[in-house]
């Protein structure tokens, strides 16, 4: 083989190569995330996704190196864009369980789903039980409203039900209520924006964690893999644990699959 038909062919495969690479940090996956549930997903004054969920799965598609376009996607009928491909992935605080998983593949968890109390700075309570002496906000039908009135028993006149977590967390800040019961991450973020106020948080044993996840379609485990290992990078890098601390504190969680 000539120097300059060497040459020619090397070229030829090197050109192949960046193409490859370029097309593969070019390739682009439309991402759902809900934009009602603050702080992991919502929207601001411009309209635009911000939020913990839309840092992590930005920081994932860097870290792996492919890119997003985030899509405003209602809640209700999240998971059929999937199938339908209109969506690629979905990020919405969608809690891993078998029944979801069943319809569609899961990330690796990057975060604990589970309820909290938080109390006003004066309240006495170190768990569950002693919420019977408390007034006690819940979102009506949520998983606090669940595991309180199995506490307190569901016609408990300690009990107090709201519509939605800002209406429960505007009364306890009112005093109207000492405690109240709620998503961890919502609670956190809820504490953090109101320093003024000495909030405690309290956990109890009764409280099942459970984790969120990266939703793909069924199947398509090239994108879970890719998910995956950036979803590992940032962790390993203290990415996570900064994007983390933007929006709760530094109570960085530490993540089932993490040794």
């Amino acid at each position: 083989m000539s120097f300059k038909k060497f040459m020619l062919i090397a070229a030829s495969a090197l050109a192949m190569t960046v193409a490859a690479g370029a097309q593969a940090a070019d390739q682009t996956y439309v991402v759902g995330a809900g934009g009602t549930y603050r702080p992991f997903e919502f929207e601001n004054p411009k309209k635009e996704l911000i939020g913990f969920d839309i840092d992590l799965i930005k920081a994932i598609a860097a870290a792996s190196n492919f890119k997003i376009k985030l899509v405003s996607t209602p809640w209700e009928g999240i998971f059929a864009t999937l199938g339908q491909g209109d969506r690629d992935i979905i990020i919405s605080g969608i809690t891993i369980t078998d029944k979801r998983a069943q319809m569609v593949d899961f990330s690796l968890p990057y975060f604990p789903a589970e309820q909290v109390i938080i109390t006003n700075a004066d309240a006495k309570a170190a768990n569950l039980a002693d919420l019977k002496k408390l007034q006690v906000a819940v979102v009506n039908s949520s998983a606090g409203d669940i595991v309180v009135s199995e506490e307190l028993g569901k016609a408990s006149t300690s009990i107090r039900r709201f519509d939605n977590t800002i209406l429960m967390l505007e009364e306890l800040y009112r005093g109207g209520a000492d405690a109240a019961v709620g998503d961890l991450g919502v609670i956190k973020f809820y504490v953090k924006s109101h320093p003024e106020k000495k909030f405690k948080l309290v956990t109890d044993q009764k409280f099942v964690r459970q984790y969120f996840g990266i939703a793909v379609k069924k199947g398509n485990k090239e994108l879970q893999d890719k998910i995956d290992s950036g979803l590992k990078k940032i962790v390993a890098n203290g990415t996570y644990a900064k994007i983390y601390k933007e929006w709760f504190d530094g109570d960085v969680p530490a993540l089932p699959w993490k040794q």
